[in-house]
């Protein structure tokens, strides 16, 4: 079983997201996660899942497309970083890959079937790397970081929008539907 990394493997701004994972087997909280998240929203009406929180804000789907997008980055500078690369690895605007991804036009069902390929395609790559790949130090967006951090990583950013889908999204879309059957 592979630890937990250290605080000093990754920018600080990851904390959140790497202290999100709970202990155990990484490659199995990754698996479980992303049925969990599948669970959450499966039986969600296509008008919930464009559901707004507020004005501005993503909808549903497009924090699914946002969950996606960024795990395949991710995955990218993973290999990129446990195969050796010391080059530096772009950063991304997530708002811009939002806009462009256009998902409210994908349906809900497709989005968590592309974001389940995905997560596979995680779990094959780290399945497929020994310690000392995932020991590896690179840069990614400006700052060091090993590929084992950007696991944890990948695995802590669906934790924390899991969060945010059932505290900002969920609670107040049906909020919101209750008092539409009451009014």
């Amino acid at each position: 079983m592979i630890s937990k990394p250290e605080t000093n493997e990754y920018p600080p701004y990851y904390k959140e997201y790497v202290n999100n994972v709970p202990d155990g087997e990484l490659l199995q909280i990754l698996d479980d996660q992303q049925k969990e998240t599948k669970e959450l929203l499966k039986d969600l009406s296509e008008e919930t899942a464009e559901y707004q929180y507020a004005p501005g804000k993503w909808t549903i789907k497009e924090v699914i497309g946002h969950i996606t997008d960024t795990e395949r980055i991710m995955c990218y500078r993973l290999l990129s970083i446990a195969r050796g690369e010391k080059g530096m690895l772009p950063g991304y605007t997530d708002d811009d890959y939002v806009k462009r991804g256009q998902f409210n036009r994908f349906s809900l069902s497709d989005l968590l079937h592309h974001q389940a390929l995905v997560r596979q395609h995680t779990i094959l790559l780290l399945s497929s790397l020994d310690e000392e790949a995932m020991r590896q130090r690179g840069n990614a967006n400006g700052s060091e970081v090993t590929a084992l951090a950007i696991a944890y990583i990948i695995a802590g950013h669906e934790i924390h929008h899991r969060r945010l889908i059932k505290d900002r999204y969920l609670r107040d879309a049906l909020t919101n539907s209750d008092n539409d059957l009451k009014g």
